[in-house]
């Protein structure tokens, strides 16, 4: 555990987050690469791992409306750490932000080595890079996202043989069309030729050939 964060359990604080996010709450919880903070002012609890954590300090608390924590956390583990969170939040529905500004919805269905398995509702299946994921908020039990039914849920769709890291799937996806972070940007759409040496070869609309960091890919989808 990590013990220089004690005199701050249970206390008010602000942090700082990559990108020149702020989070307000009470730190209920924290291992050695994550923290647990209940915002109650939304009623909600976020898992932030510590590698994007800036900076954090206590503060007055102010806020007129402030829910009390639950006696419960709704992601527990005996021993808490990123990976185990990420383990016990599977088949949960949750928020995940990673990078933009939009979360996205959904579930994990498989905890790789360095990335995991998301479905979204809304954008299907994706590859997330868990060295970007900012925050992980899960929705209260038996919440579906956007009031689905159950046939919607992630143990409706298929399975496929996944490959321990991130590299590694993607090179199955090679010779397929894919965006890169969300594409909204035309150079992160484009044909995947080639992935070797933590390097991928993209091939855009263009016809330009793009060679990407794998490192700074937070995620993958299809269109």
């Amino acid at each position: 555990m990590n013990t220089d964060l004690i005199e701050l359990r249970d206390k008010y604080i602000e942090v700082e987050i990559s990108g020149g996010n702020f989070h307000r709450g009470i730190l209920i919880d924290f291992g050695i690469d994550i923290i647990v903070l209940f915002d109650g002012r939304n009623n909600t609890f976020l898992y932030i791992p510590f590698v994007h954590i800036q900076q954090l300090k206590e503060i007055l608390m102010k806020e007129d409306t402030f829910y009390d924590p639950p006696t419960e956390k709704p992601i527990s583990s005996d021993s808490i750490s990123y990976c185990k969170i990420l383990m016990s939040a599977k088949g949960l529905f949750v928020e995940i932000y990673v990078t933009g500004n939009k979360s996205i919805h959904g579930y994990l269905t498989s905890i790789m080595n360095d990335y995991f398995v998301f479905h979204s509702p809304a954008y299907k299946i994706m590859y997330l890079s868990m060295n970007h994921v900012k925050w992980l908020i899960p929705y209260p039990e038996n919440t579906t996202p956007y009031s689905l039914i159950n046939q919607n849920s992630p143990s409706k769709t298929g399975t496929t043989a996944l490959s321990r890291s991130f590299e590694e799937q993607l090179k199955k996806l090679e010779s397929q069309l894919i965006l890169i972070d969300g594409g909204y940007h035309e150079e992160k759409i484009g044909l995947l030729q080639k992935v070797q040496n933590n390097k991928m070869t993209l091939k855009i609309s263009k016809g330009e050939k793009l060679y990407r960091n794998l490192e700074h890919i937070k995620t993958i989808q299809f269109p």
